[in-house]
């Protein structure tokens, strides 16, 4: 099942698969470890429209990205 990761719960995990948005957002993300076939699972969403923290690939370092960033990222959902 395809989701933004936006869209996605707390503690859920998926694979990205594909990013939209403008060459700089894009390349925000990808710089920044998102980019398509990584593994990320939603730590966190912060409430009122706030950033979501996201771990990717089981790394410790946690990151945060805003919803509108979010809303482009299209991630398979694991189950």
């Amino acid at each position: 099942m395809m989701n933004s990761l936006a869209q996605m719960d707390v503690g859920e995990r998926g694979v990205i698969k594909q990013i939209s948005g403008g060459y700089g957002q894009v390349r925000h993300l990808r710089v920044r470890g998102i980019k398509e076939g990584k593994i990320v699972r939603v730590i966190a969403k912060q409430p009122a429209g706030g950033p979501i923290v996201i771990e990717i690939e089981g790394s410790s370092n946690a990151t945060a990205i805003g919803r509108g960033l979010a809303r482009g990222i299209l991630v398979e959902v694991l189950r």
